[in-house]
């Protein structure tokens, strides 16, 4: 009740500015019923090159902007229409694993040992090109975490604050999200609405899996706003049963020790599902996430991982679609 009286506030605010009155200079978007972010239909201003400030990039940073040529026919997309993905079985039994099925019935086609470490070098590239901070020194300052004083600054603020402020850190994480995405190799031939699709869909997602590079499980902390802040910080939210999820989440992904590589596959993996609604390409996007799912299998392989690590990595993918679908 206390978000939807948020967002009715924010609503209101929007409707009563001045004629002629500058535009929000930051991307705009909405706190949804589980406190998380929603993006607006602009996302394609992302995808098309503009900054978090509304403007193209500048020279300093264009390499992180790359323009889309807008494909054909869009004129039937209805992005107000994409709903919340369904909480899937990925699970081995559902058929799912080990690898995505066409649904036309081909066959996997067959991928060279060349391409599939192309494939893994283009991908861990791209992530270690668009992560917001370097592991190395986020485990450096593990130790900075918030005095109580500070902590009880944050559970003192309103509601609507915290949200805010929470919804500013996650949307700037989900335009680095954007630029991983558009490095990848085969996502810019997909139209421009199947990109728009799985970036809605799996951005957030993908926000989670990066959160692990964050995460400090010995004291159960994660890096936000300049420190590394226990679940406490965030008790202004009021929602502790899905800061908890969270923490749960990102200590879980700790725990497997996953390398920079096997953390980019995987990121692409789950933001390359082909199961997500309104997509126009399907099995175009199959075969791409399939030859993702083998180079990330071949890179944990290479890595000596233990048996079973795909599975349990595969079977991760119901866990963030409940976490970022729960209310």
């Amino acid at each position: 009740a206390e978000v939807q009286k948020h967002r009715m506030q924010q609503q209101q605010r929007d409707h009563q500015q001045q004629p002629g009155e500058a535009e929000p200079l930051t991307p705009t978007y909405n706190i949804t019923t589980n406190g998380l972010t929603e993006l607006h239909d602009d996302l394609s201003n992302y995808i098309d090159g503009h900054t978090p400030e509304g403007s193209k990039a500048d020279s300093a940073v264009s390499s992180f902007y790359l323009d889309i040529q807008p494909s054909p026919d869009q004129s039937g997309l209805d992005i107000n229409g994409i709903k919340p993905e369904p909480i899937c079985d990925y699970t081995p039994a559902s058929g799912f694993f080990p690898y995505c099925s066409f649904t036309n019935g081909e066959t996997s086609p067959t991928v060279s040992m060349a391409e599939l470490e192309h494939l893994a070098q283009n991908i861990s590239k791209s992530h270690m090109e668009t992560c917001q901070y370097l592991r190395e020194e986020l485990q450096q300052i593990t130790w900075q975490t918030f005095l109580q004083e500070e902590i009880e600054n944050y559970q003192n603020k309103q509601r609507e604050v915290m949200w805010q402020l929470c919804a500013v850190k996650i949307t700037e994480a989900i335009q680095y999200v954007v630029e991983f995405a558009k490095r990848i190799d085969g996502f810019m031939e997909l139209c421009q609405n199947d990109q728009i699709v799985l970036l809605k869909a799996g951005s957030l997602e993908v926000v989670f899996i990066r959160m692990c590079r964050a995460f400090d499980s010995q004291n159960n902390t994660v890096y936000f706003d300049g420190k590394y802040a226990s679940p406490e910080v965030f008790k202004s939210l009021g929602c502790e049963d899905f800061i908890s999820f969270v923490f749960e989440f990102g200590k879980s992904l700790c725990s497997m020790h996953l390398t920079e590589d096997e953390i980019a596959l995987f990121s692409a993996f789950v933001l390359m599902s082909a199961d997500r609604s309104w997509l126009q390409e399907k099995v175009k996007i199959e075969k791409l996430q399939q030859k993702i799912q083998l180079a990330l299998q071949h890179v944990l392989q290479k890595n000596h991982r233990e048996d079973g690590i795909l599975t349990k990595l595969i079977c991760k993918v119901s866990t963030l679609r409940a976490l970022c679908g729960r209310h």
